[in-house]
């Protein structure tokens, strides 16, 4: 799993992952002020969407998605799809934070607010979309 800067491609993380692991983007919405965890699974070289939770509908959520509601009055939403990568722009207020197996890495530290590109390389650290 690597997490490098969106425009120069500088890694800023290489942490090891094998088929299945969990990884995971935990913010707070940035309107709503609602926790958000958008859950994939490594498959391959590719991040598969396998969950998101969330508290409240605003902007960027699933308004229309067929939910579950937790006890605690969560959202569960199983969303489809698969990605080669995924951008995100880290931000002070939504705190982003990179969960990958049970590591958690602070994403706005860690690129110091800039927007970063995830993605999972092969066996021998090659990104997959040279």
């Amino acid at each position: 799993m690597v997490v490098a800067d969106a425009e120069t491609g500088e890694r800023l993380l290489t942490t090891p992952v094998t088929e299945g692991t969990t990884v995971a983007l935990n913010y707070t919405h940035s309107v709503e002020k609602t926790p958000v965890l958008d859950v994939y699974a490594v498959n391959g070289t590719e991040l598969e969407m396998v969950r998101m939770e969330f508290r409240s509908y605003g902007a960027g959520l699933p308004a229309r998605a067929d939910v579950n509601v937790t006890d605690d009055g969560t959202f569960v939403f199983d969303p489809s799809g698969s990605y080669d990568h995924i951008y995100v722009q880290p931000g002070e207020i939504a705190g982003h934070e990179l969960l990958v197996a049970d590591r958690t890495y602070d994403l706005v530290g860690l690129s110091s607010g800039r927007s970063v590109k995830l993605l999972v390389t092969n066996a021998s650290g090659t990104p997959t979309d040279t």
